[in-house]
């Protein structure tokens, strides 16, 4: 595999890094603060494209496949993972009408999306279920020319922004369909956003339908593939996440660096500490190789292959070193990493929900496993 990023990917990496630096730095803290959607950001990200990156042109996308994806959130993410998550997120339900849609939901849905003119959610956990579809108890009954959604769903992600969701439910077969619904639809109500540990602005919201209708057009893909519908759209959200995690780890590691030439102990900067060294070393190697890992689950998906497995390993690598990166951060900048008014504080609380959300890292376990045994014929 050729790894080397062309030339366009490299301009695209570098005009994120320039709007990380302009758009999303001045704002990170203030976002943090308030634990509240940032608008304003999103309306920004909008402007420039970067809900569209994967999508084709005649969806309103930018057409920078999968790899200018991962760029984009990794730069995004340095600065703020919130900047980035906002992509991913959004990604999923994009994802999931990209791959499953009609061509009318396609122009109809996602070209607003790609564009930033609308935002999206991703309704499918519920207090009970985590990752397990066999747990979901929202109902979707077959009523004329609707389908009437009643439930609750649980930590759904940009709700405060939404237009449109992708909800997960059970239909008249008892098995799981996926639909897309208009959040301004008569029974959809959303409760207060969830205050977080990290990634305190993507708002996480519990959300009630009660009777909701949605048209039997809105059905997505076929009846009773919700599942499959969800796990092709969340491996891609595995490969934001990843990105996201790796970003967070260089932010840390290039906090880190600076930090280390500048303090000084003893007369000396404290980079010339062993101890230190080894801190920075340890931290560089990992986060190269969550980029590796990252930007090869990005290649293989812009060979149109599925990256169920590919996205497990990454993000159950990215993850554990972003929170292994930042920790080791913290010990770097000493007592003054830990108060509020510095940028690797909020690195290290924002790294924690990268093992957690998309699926926990014993989910991500299990997943890779099962593909290893049944790549060997044996059962998982």
């Amino acid at each position: 595999m050729d790894f080397n990023l062309s030339e366009q990917e490299r301009m695209i990496q570098n005009m994120a890094r320039d709007f990380a630096e302009r758009s999303v730095r001045p704002v990170a803290m203030e976002i943090d603060r308030r634990c509240e959607f940032p608008f304003e950001l999103a309306k920004e990200i909008g402007e420039v494209g970067y809900f569209g990156l994967p999508y084709p042109k005649e969806y309103a996308g930018v057409g920078a496949g999968y790899t200018g994806y991962a760029l984009v959130i990794e730069q995004l993410s340095r600065a703020s993972m919130v900047a980035g998550a906002l992509i991913g997120v959004n990604g999923l339900a994009e994802e999931a009408i990209f791959r499953y849609g009609s061509e009318e939901q396609k122009q109809r849905f996602l070209a607003p999306l790609a564009k930033g003119e609308h935002l999206s959610s991703f309704a499918f956990t519920e207090p009970a279920t985590g990752s397990d579809p066999r747990a979901i108890e929202t109902r979707a009954k077959a009523e004329g020319d609707d389908y009437v959604i009643t439930g609750q769903k649980q930590f759904i992600a940009l709700s405060p922004a939404s237009k449109v969701a992708v909800v997960f439910a059970r239909d008249e077969t008892e098995r799981v369909s996926a639909f897309i619904v208009d959040t301004s639809s008569p029974g959809y109500e959303l409760r207060k956003a969830c205050e977080t540990l990290g990634a305190r602005g993507l708002s996480p919201c519990v959300i009630y339908l009660d009777d909701v209708r949605t048209p039997r057009a809105n059905l997505l893909g076929e009846k009773g593939r919700g599942f499959e519908i969800m796990l092709e759209a969340i491996s891609v959200g595995k490969l934001a996440v990843s990105a996201e995690a790796l970003g967070v780890g260089q932010g840390a590691l290039e906090l880190s660096l600076k930090y280390a030439q500048e303090r000084k102990a003893y007369g000396r900067p404290i980079a010339d500490l062993l101890t230190i060294k080894w801190l920075l070393a340890e931290m560089a190697t990992r986060v190269e190789a969550s980029r590796w890992l990252t930007y090869m689950t990005a290649l293989v998906r812009d060979g149109g292959a599925s990256i169920l497995k590919e996205s497990a390993v990454a993000k159950l690598f990215t993850s554990q070193a972003a929170v292994d990166v930042t920790r080791m951060a913290m010990q770097v900048h000493g007592a003054y990493g830990y108060m509020k008014d510095m940028e690797i504080e909020r690195l290290y609380r924002d790294a924690k929900l990268t093992e957690i959300y998309e699926g926990v890292s014993e989910i991500q376990r299990v997943i890779i496993a099962d593909h290893l045994l049944r790549e060997r014929g044996l059962e998982g």
